[in-house]
């Protein structure tokens, strides 16, 4: 493996190095849009190499399920790296029409970096929900209620964030002080495989955060997609469209129907009476609506009477008592003209 290792070496390093180099100067980009052509086309370059350089590690066959960590050279771990940076860089793409395409890839690569740890030992975690290994299936808990809240889960979820962010802090510090005698030469063997193998544990922390990141935005996306494919019907039926009411004055009696009638000639005018009587006939108000349950019985006209002869006999009686009305008004007012003498009032003369 060396050998093979060695002679495709220069060239799949040489990838590797540009396509981490593109995703640093991403990293420290100081550019207001994520969207700008500059930063989008160090995306794809960087994921170009990125992908070239995970090809040829395919063909050279430098991991394998059936070897140990210390059967991998020390030049060669910093090769199992290219899933996890392929992962960040597939996120950094903002085609908004192809997100959950980028976002399902990006969580492919990141899971692919996981295994790869998880096979040579490299960490001590617990592969994201929803991966289909024998491993994650056996360490999975029994399935419980999903409408219980898993306190436990929770806690422990939270513990192992804030432990993860302590020992990121501890590596970047570690990685700090020892990339300098890396990158120049001066490390012997050993400081290169502990400086790889702790970048490798940092970037095990980053998946983990990145997969559950995705898989919340994911959610959003699916059920966005599923509003919008689901029938405008499914919303509930339309309400019946109402019958428009022509505008009318509302009296008490046919006398104030006359008085608004003369007033408002272009409104019509009808009394309370044939307002419900109108509405009963359209099976809008029932026959209950004159009367409260349980009240007495509404006072019934006499047998043998007609609803002309009701309404004359109405209207007759109505006119005696507005000709009863005016005439003690025209009487009030001569008593009060005997006793009040015209200008009654005007002290100061006037009129």
């Amino acid at each position: 493996m060396m050998a093979e290792a060695g002679a495709g070496g220069p060239r799949l390093a040489e990838l590797l190095a540009l396509g981490r180099r593109l995703w640093e100067e991403l990293e420290a980009s100081t550019e207001p849009s994520s969207g700008a052509p500059a930063v989008q086309d160090k995306v794809r370059q960087g994921l170009d190499a990125l992908q070239r350089a995970a090809a040829m590690v395919t063909q050279l066959e430098l991991f394998s399920e059936n070897e140990e960590l210390e059967e991998v050279a020390s030049a060669d771990l910093k090769f199992m790296l290219l899933p996890a940076l392929l992962g960040a860089l597939t996120l950094k793409q903002v085609d908004l029409s192809r997100r959950r395409e980028h976002l399902e890839s990006a969580r492919e690569h990141f899971l692919h970096f996981l295994k790869l740890c998880r096979n040579y030992g490299l960490g001590s975690f617990q592969l994201p929900p929803g991966t289909s290994s024998e491993d994650e299936a056996r360490s999975s808990p029994a399935p419980r209620d999903p409408s219980q809240p898993n306190l436990v889960a929770m806690a422990m979820s939270r513990s192992a964030k804030i432990e993860r962010y302590k020992q990121k802090k501890e590596l970047e510090n570690k990685l700090a002080s020892m990339s300098s005698s890396v990158e120049s030469g001066a490390a012997d063997e050993d400081q290169i495989r502990e400086f790889y193998t702790l970048q490798i544990q940092k970037w095990i922390g980053t998946s983990l955060e990145e997969i559950e990141s995705i898989d919340q935005e994911l959610v959003i996306l699916k059920s966005r997609d599923a509003a919008r494919q689901s029938p405008a019907g499914s919303r509930g039926p339309p309400r019946p469209a109402r019958t428009p009411v022509k505008p009318f004055i509302l009296t008490r009696d046919a006398a104030q129907a006359r008085v608004f009638g003369a007033g408002y000639p272009g409104l019509p005018t009808m009394t309370v009476d044939d307002w419900y009587e109108q509405r009963r006939k359209q099976g809008i108000v029932s026959q209950q609506a004159f009367g409260e349950p349980g009240s007495p019985p509404c006072p019934s006209p006499a047998a043998g009477t007609s609803d002309d002869e009701m309404q004359k006999q109405q209207q007759e009686t109505e006119e005696e008592e507005d000709d009863e009305e005016a005439l003690r008004k025209a009487r009030d007012w001569d008593d009060w003209k005997d006793t009040h003498p015209r200008g009654y009032g005007n002290r100061h003369n006037m009129g």
